[in-house]
């Protein structure tokens, strides 16, 4: 495992390039060494940089969930990354193409949580129980180490490659639908590109939420009354360029639009 000043330098340079804008070489060919645990504490020092330049955690994302996702990416295990208060946004917002690096849109649900979760043993009925209400949610994917090559190790560093949200659609309860058959068309400049159901993510989406408490847990953390928790995509991500308008489709849970400039 890497030393903590190395963890906190790693930290400081993704920290710098998310206000660069820039894109850094792969962490694991200047650490071959590293394993996931040092990820997650980079990942952590550098979410309380952020905190304390003024951010506030609002949530986490999950990653990795689906079949298609792991396929996508070469990646065959589920991750996690902080959601912060200026990562959210309301369907129909302009979002500015250069804030992001490796600009990508993922189709996701969203759970917003009444009360908290602390694992381990969470299951999919403390998940449910726990829910407030979910929503549909588009995930913008930003990566600040490049792409080629990477493992689940970069990934992680940089915050699973979570840039913003884009919320929107129609919140319903837990008991409103069946989360498993919830769907969406993804379309990009009126064009449809891909489609997907939520049930590819672990079989429930809810169990995506339950993997994470769990796994928070072994890091001594815990998922609060509140949090936002991106569930993970079910649809590959989707490369977008200034200029697009993306507009996902999930059908009786209404719909979210964002556009790149």
């Amino acid at each position: 495992m890497l030393d903590q000043t190395t963890i906190e330098s790693i930290a400081d340079e993704l920290v710098q390039a998310d206000r660069d804008r820039s894109v850094l070489p792969r962490l694991t060919t200047r650490y071959p060494d590293m394993v996931v645990e040092d990820s997650y504490a980079i990942q952590k020092v550098w979410s309380d940089r952020r905190i304390a330049a003024g951010a506030r955690l609002v949530g986490h994302k999950i990653g990795l969930t689906s079949k298609v996702m792991q396929l996508a990416t070469g990646i065959s295990e589920p991750d996690y990354g902080v959601i912060h208060d200026d990562m959210v946004f309301e369907s129909g917002s302009v979002l500015e193409f250069d804030r992001f690096s490796n600009v990508r849109i993922e189709v996701e649900l969203a759970f917003v949580l009444s009360k908290p979760l602390t694992g381990p043993n969470v299951s999919i009925f403390d998940v449910l129980d726990a829910t407030a209400y979910v929503v549909p949610a588009l995930e913008v994917l930003n990566s600040h180490l490049e792409m080629e090559g990477r493992t689940i190790v970069d990934t992680i560093s940089d915050n699973a490659a979570m840039g913003a949200m884009v919320v929107g659609g129609r919140p319903v309860k837990v008991d409103e639908t069946d989360l498993t058959w919830a769907s969406a068309l993804l379309y990009r400049n009126e064009t449809i590109e891909d489609s997907g159901v939520a049930g590819a993510i672990l079989g429930h989406p809810a169990l995506g939420v339950a993997w994470l408490a769990n796994k928070l847990a072994q890091h001594g953390q815990t998922l609060e009354a509140g949090e936002i928790i991106l569930a993970g995509s079910f649809t590959k991500p989707m490369w977008v360029e200034r200029g697009d308008t993306v507009h996902a489709d999930y059908n009786g849970l209404g719909s979210v639009t964002c556009r790149f400039i």
